[in-house]
């Protein structure tokens, strides 16, 4: 039994919040919003708050047992990428790319031995 969430048109770099997903992947629910909570980077909060509907979504629809839920799959895709111009010297343009992210966390049960 699975259980998932997913924010989808987040407005930070894909690259950048991979980062962070790399440090909770596997990680038992407590421990991961425990690191989520004290990394200084711009996805954690977002992160954070996936994995807390993830786990919300467990408890509510699937009567899960929210301390043995761990971080099966924590997947950081690319979403659409806002173009926007900006102006240069000599009547130039620059593009600047504004990335956007869909996060999807999957948690599943521990196996009681």
């Amino acid at each position: 039994m699975e259980s998932r969430a997913i924010a989808r048109y987040l407005r930070v770099s894909p690259l950048k919040a991979r980062q962070v997903a790399d440090l909770v992947r596997g990680k038992d629910v407590s421990e991961a919003l425990g690191i989520l909570r004290y990394t200084n980077k711009k996805s954690s909060p977002l992160i954070s708050k996936v994995v807390q509907s993830a786990v919300a979504n467990a408890e509510h629809n699937y009567d899960m047992d929210s301390d043995a839920l761990y971080i099966s799959e924590i997947l950081v895709n690319e979403g659409p990428v806002l173009k926007r111009m900006r102006p240069r010297a000599y009547g130039r343009a620059d593009i600047r790319r504004h990335r956007t992210s869909h996060i999807t966390v999957v948690l599943r049960e521990r196996e009681v031995k």
